[in-house]
């Protein structure tokens, strides 16, 4: 059996009975590379590591090694826009020479 129907006529000859369920999706972004110089491998291996964590690879394979309800994943994409929310607040608040004061201190 070739998973292919009996022909009609010779155009449908091509077409497999089958098709592919879940074909794969390339990922979007740019590729990680590190180039070795001089200086080492080691460097790069470090820097690679950096990127890596940078772009949060490892953490995504973490996800992704076991299936996680959408309402799980929800929950914890909220979390995490949660806490970068804050983070970016509490750098907001203390960026440049502005420090927040107390209410009612006169100076």
């Amino acid at each position: 059996m070739t998973g292919q129907r009996p022909a009609a006529s010779s155009e449908e000859a091509e077409q497999p009975v089958f098709r592919v369920q879940n074909e794969h999706v390339p990922v979007l972004g740019r590729p990680l590379e590190v180039k070795v110089d001089e200086r080492g491998v080691e460097r790069a291996i470090r820097k690679l590591r950096r990127l890596i964590a940078g772009e949060g690879v490892l953490r995504e394979i973490k996800h992704r090694r076991h299936h996680e309800k959408p309402s799980i994943k929800l929950k914890r994409k909220t979390r995490e826009a949660e806490r970068r929310r804050k983070r970016r607040q509490k750098k907001a608040r203390t960026v440049g020479d502005f420090t927040p004061r107390e209410r009612g201190t006169a100076e």
